[in-house]
């Protein structure tokens, strides 16, 4: 007899994101791994103290990480892309049914930060997983492509 699989939206009543992610998946090892707390201190005065709550600040660094760990350059695409990742919404720390922050906002907020707290996360991002084991120095790639130059003055 031929089967038919008949789908019925549910209601999810007990469902844990953590399950859902495997341990070895690169998102739940950074969740595991990268302590970005951080951050609230190095970003505190980049905030006023009247008007609405921002982003948080682990957040949206999480986001821009992700970002580009997925080579994502729309903050739309990324904000989409996220909302449908189980692993990216874990780490993010995110329920499925949870709303993430207008692309927009996260717009607005890169805007906010200086360059120099760009830098300091990366450092100590890479400095993160290098101490884990999760980034090893052992080979090394060079790719190029010869270009014939052009340097004439009269073209």
């Amino acid at each position: 007899m031929q089967g038919r699989k008949d789908y019925t939206e549910k209601l999810f009543t007990s469902f844990q994101l953590s399950s859902r992610v495997p341990k070895e998946n690169l998102y739940r090892k950074l969740r595991e791994t990268l302590d970005l707390n951080f951050l609230y201190k190095d970003t505190k005065d980049l905030y006023g103290k009247t008007g609405n709550r921002s982003i948080d600040p682990v957040v949206f660094f999480k986001l821009l990480l992700t970002g580009y760990l997925e080579n994502i350059t729309s903050d739309r695409k990324l904000v989409e892309h996220c909302s449908m990742r189980m692993d990216v919404l874990y780490f993010l720390g995110f329920d499925i049914d949870e709303e993430l922050p207008w692309h927009s906002t996260i717009s607005r907020t890169r805007q906010l930060y200086p360059a120099s707290l760009f830098e300091k996360l990366f450092n100590k991002v890479f400095t993160l997983c290098v101490n884990s084991g999760m980034v090893s120095g052992h080979t090394q790639a060079v790719d190029s492509a010869p270009v014939k130059a052009n340097a004439s003055i009269e073209v």
